[in-house]
Order: C-alpha cells, then sequence, then structure tokens
C-alpha cells in the first residue's frame, strides 16, 4: 500500500472515530434534554465539519508533484480556515440558534481531544 493511501485511510479513521464521539455524546445529553443533544451535536459539528474540510482541502492539494514552500502554505492556508470555520460554527450555534453552552462545550472539546489522541492509539496498537 502507498504511503499517500495510507494516510488517507488514517484521516478518514481519525474522522469516523470523531463522528462516531460526538453523536454518541449528542445521544447521551439528548436523554437529559432535547435542547442539549441538539447543542452537544452543534458543538461536535463545530469541531468535526472543519477538520473534514481541511482533509479535503489537503487532499486536493497533494495530488500531483508538490511545488517546493507550497505544501507549507497550502497546510497554513488550510489551518487558517478551519480556525475561522470552527469559530463561525460556534458563534452559530451560540447566537444564532441559542445553543446550552455547556454540552457545546464538553462535546467540542471532547472531539478535539480525540483529534489529539486518536493517533497515538492507532499507531501504537500493534
Amino acid at each position: 500500500m502507498s504511503v499517500s493511501l495510507y494516510r488517507v485511510k488514517f484521516a478518514r479513521t481519525v474522522l469516523l472515530l470523531q463522528l462516531m464521539i460526538f453523536v454518541i455524546i449528542g445521544a447521551l445529553f439528548a436523554l437529559k434534554e432535547l435542547t442539549w443533544g441538539l447543542s452537544a451535536i452543534a458543538g461536535g459539528l463545530a469541531a468535526w465539519l472543519p477538520n473534514v474540510l481541511f482533509m479535503i482541502f489537503a487532499w486536493r492539494h497533494q495530488a500531483g508533484d508538490p511545488v517546493k514552500g507550497r505544501v507549507a502554505w497550502s497546510f497554513a492556508l488550510g489551518e487558517v480556515l478551519k480556525v475561522l470555520a470552527t469559530i463561525l460554527l460556534l458563534v452559530v450555534a451560540l447566537a444564532v440558534f441559542g445553543a446550552a453552552f455547556t454540552p457545546l462545550g464538553l462535546t467540542w472539546l471532547s472531539v478535539v481531544i480525540v483529534q489529539i489522541v486518536a493517533p497515538a492509539v492507532i499507531n501504537n496498537k500493534g
């Protein structure tokens, strides 16, 4: 298997783990109250969707022979877009939809922690 295919599979695995985490946490918060469940889903989406957009951006720029220096600039631009998308989604969830802060924040934080911890766990599984 080529290195690029391995990286795509790895990224998809991490994104799938993040998706499962925020859906499960959203379902658990929904047991308490439906608005808490929806707020948790909004918090998970605010962390997960920018990651998906960044992965699509990175895969698109991966094709072909990378020009020296272009990889770093595309990575930096992708990170800036990811942070702006996260802020926008959190503001929309809190200000426009009136999401509850506690489930939104806890789910967002859980998805971010999965993003940090999952690569170490996946790489050390065997």
